[in-house]
């Protein structure tokens, strides 16, 4: 299950876009500092949601940029 759609993430302003990617990567940071630790974390595919997240978040955000999305 995704942390957010695409639709989602479209529907955002660039502001909340930026801080939601801020939190997701301080939440990535502290997984993987579990994980080398030696602990395990509830759920092992929580990061790759997350890394998958902050890379159409930015997606997004490049697509925006250069004006490829055009909305409907």
């Amino acid at each position: 299950m995704p942390i957010m759609r695409m639709k989602d993430i479209r529907g955002m302003s660039p502001e909340d876009r930026t801080k939601r990617v801020a939190e997701l990567r301080t939440e990535l940071m502290r997984l993987r500092t579990m994980v080398r630790a030696g602990g395990a974390p509830e759920n092992p595919s929580q990061i790759r949601e997350i890394r998958r997240t902050i890379a159409c978040i930015l997606t997004v955000e490049n697509e925006e940029k250069r004006g490829a999305w055009k909305k409907e």
